[in-house]
């Protein structure tokens, strides 16, 4: 299912129920969140959606020409609120929908402030909307497997080098955008950016690719857009040449957006993927999470704890993940490496994190092999592996979940770590 999707069918059926004319949106912060991710203002200001309001400002205008949609969480907070718009409502008709399911209590106290009447409908669009849960209907029942992030601690202190992934780890995203105003040199109207894969094309086609591919795709996008580009000063003499221009002009502005956009974001990446040797980092994560020499390991930890340009959160999570490599191994430096941790001055609240990773998912209590190294049989296809199937020495680890999902489709799940529940019937198909 694409959540996305699905939250902005939901959004657009709130807006639907309200018929045409304009439009407020009155939201609370965690759903001004959820409407932000999946449209951009341009495309809810085509649903006659005019201005965006947060339920708790208090300096709003009265404006008795608008509708008012309100989509809101139903907490007691926001229920009081509501309370109060009511008493004084500054809209001429409310559509109410809740996140969620609302008491009849205090359903109650919203009809009592309903005084003026202003009140058009009320619904609870998650119990409403139950097909969000619904299966379709097919001839094998799906299956709903369990699973626990214990089992798998070292895939998420992996840096990734995909696109997305990328921006997510080293820049932040959230609710869609970008902030770079502490990019150096950042032109102020790339201060913060916007990266939707519904509205960016480019972003779009490079989400899940990686960092090599996408220097390549951007200066192929750069050379495209050098082409359309407008030749020196264009001749209009005429209403066609006009016409052209005018027609042609937005969507060359829309690329020249994108193409800055981009080469801003790429180029950040680039530098700080320098600035913190993020590809030497990666290269010895790569090697604790896919390799067994346990010699070549501690050198290669060793050397990049005492390298200053390696981050602080970098350091720890190198320590993290050789404390889950080689937390029974008999020749273990990892005392030394907390020292060496101390020695860089780490906080005492990263520097605990190594103990508490190793509690929360070392071989104790993990419910699978994750780490397999004395099995000849994983470091021969290990080996194979590095060799044929994979791009580059950046890439070569593989999440469990991508063995567990290929076990269970064959039908391979252990019943010690799976065990099944249900119709045995149901299973043998």
């Amino acid at each position: 299912m694409n959540v996305t999707l699905a939250v902005k069918q939901y959004v657009s059926k709130m807006i639907e129920t309200s018929g045409s004319g304009m439009k407020v949106l009155l939201m609370d912060r965690e759903t001004t969140s959820v409407v932000s991710v999946v449209y951009s203002q341009s495309e809810i200001l085509q649903k006659e959606v005019y201005l965006f309001e947060r339920i708790e400002s208090q300096n709003r205008e009265p404006m008795k020409h608008l509708k008012a949609l309100c989509f809101l969480r139903p907490t007691k907070e926001n229920v009081e609120l509501l309370v109060q718009e009511l008493r004084k409502p500054k809209y001429s008709v409310y559509f109410i929908f809740f996140s969620n399911v609302i008491s009849k209590s205090e359903i109650k106290a919203l009809a009592e402030a309903d005084e003026q009447e202003v009140v058009a409908e009320v619904q609870q669009i998650i119990t409403k909307e139950y097909e969000l849960f619904d299966f379709r209907k097919t001839e094998v029942p799906p299956l709903l497997l369990i699973l626990d992030r214990s089992d798998d601690t070292i895939t998420p202190l992996l840096n990734q080098w995909t696109y997305q992934a990328m921006v997510h780890e080293l820049l932040g995203l959230n609710n869609n955008r970008i902030d770079l105003s502490r990019v150096p040199g950042v032109n102020k109207d790339l201060k913060e950016v916007v990266l939707s894969a519904d509205n960016d094309e480019f972003y779009a086609n490079n989400l899940y690719l990686n960092f090599g591919e996408i220097g390549t795709n951007i200066k192929n996008l750069m050379e495209d857009f050098q082409k359309k580009r407008p030749k020196g000063q264009q001749k209009l003499e005429s209403i066609s040449d006009m016409k052209a221009f005018v027609e042609t002009y937005p969507q060359f502005k829309k690329m020249s957006g994108t193409v800055s956009k981009h080469v801003t974001v790429v180029g950040e990446l680039s530098r700080l993927v320098s600035e913190r040797v993020l590809m030497e980092v990666s290269e010895v994560e790569q090697e604790l999470a896919c390799q067994g020499d346990h010699s070549n390991a501690s050198q290669m930890v060793r050397r990049m704890l005492q390298n200053p340009r390696v981050s602080e959160l970098d350091a720890v999570r190198l320590v993290m993940l050789y404390a889950l490599r080689y937390e029974r191994h008999t020749n273990t430096i990892l005392p030394a490496l907390k020292g060496e941790l101390e020695r860089r001055g780490t906080s005492e609240h990263l520097k605990q994190m190594v103990s508490r990773v190793v509690d929360f998912g070392g071989k104790r209590v993990r419910g699978s092999d994750l780490i397999t190294a004395n099995d000849a049989v994983a470091i021969t296809k290990q080996f194979f592996k590095g060799l044929k199937g994979v791009e580059n020495v950046y890439t070569q680890h593989q999440p469990l979940l991508h063995d567990t999902l290929d076990q269970l489709i064959k039908g391979r799940l252990k019943d010690s770590q799976f065990p099944y529940l249900g119709p045995s019937s149901l299973r043998d198909r």
